[in-house]
């Protein structure tokens, strides 16, 4: 992978660009007007970062490209910011001040919901485990203006890390986080959600595994909770019970715990 700027070279976006490829030890690769596809096979990589003036974009071999966006978030957000009831939110139980790790952060659209309930008070630590991706969100929560005073500042207060969810819960003190949430890509995806097909590419793949759900228990004081397609087997074979509503293709599990 490398990371480049848009055909504009501006300073701000240069200096942005440096400093994500330092974080992320990959190289940075001036642009000098020259064509992504040029890039990528110059330096034989199938991904490139590209950081805009006013975002950032993942570009590559692998297929469409995809530029951070909180898509839904936003729409859940703004009823949420009138005074309406967020199901996921709802089934985690979450109150301002908590602290939530979510395991598979993607585009962070589900840490956004868990961020702007937890409030100012709380603490969303969100892990994603692909490279890509991580650059991605990390560079997208850091510089998206959606407008809305409320939302960016719920994206400023996440915490992303780089790092194995797994890896990560076997190196946490018990009992550290009020809510643990996984949303891993789903065994069988949802054909509607073509837009997810980029993330779907990019993403960790991996099942989740028993151990993971095992350590989760013991880093979360009320509840795991999982997001899944309807009717996925995971839910049984990893020892949720299912919550779901009529007329959707998504399901939550939870598994409520009392380690306050």
């Amino acid at each position: 992978m490398i990371i480049t700027t848009g055909d504009n070279e501006a300073p701000d976006s240069v200096s942005r660009a440096l400093a994500l490829a330092s974080e992320l030890g990959v190289p940075y690769v001036r642009r000098s007007r020259t064509s992504l596809n040029k890039l990528l096979s110059r330096h034989q990589t199938d991904k490139v970062l590209v950081i805009l003036e006013s975002g950032i974009r993942i570009a590559g071999t692998y297929g469409e490209p995809m530029e951070f966006h909180p898509s839904m978030s936003f729409v859940r957000a703004k009823r949420l910011l009138k005074g309406e009831q967020d199901y996921m939110l709802e089934i985690s139980g979450i109150q301002p001040g908590d602290q939530i790790l979510d395991c598979t952060a993607g585009l962070g659209s589900d840490s956004i919901i868990f961020s702007l309930a937890a409030g100012k008070e709380g603490k969303v630590t969100a892990l994603e485990s692909s490279l890509p991706l991580y650059g991605l969100l990390k560079e997208g929560l850091t510089t998206y203006q959606s407008g809305l005073k409320e939302f960016d500042e719920a994206l400023r207060r996440i915490e992303v890390r780089h790092a194995d969810h797994l890896d990560a819960l076997k190196g946490m003190p018990d009992n550290c986080m009020d809510v643990v949430y996984f949303d891993p890509m789903f065994r069988e995806p949802v054909m509607e959600s073509s837009s997810l097909s980029p993330l779907r590419t990019l993403a960790n793949g991996m099942p989740l595994e028993e151990a993971a759900i095992q350590e989760a228990c013991r880093v979360a004081r009320r509840a795991v909770v999982m997001k899944e397609k309807r009717d996925s087997g995971e839910f049984s074979r990893l020892g949720f019970t299912v919550r779901e509503r009529a007329h959707t293709k998504i399901a939550y599990g939870v598994i409520a715990l009392d380690n306050s």
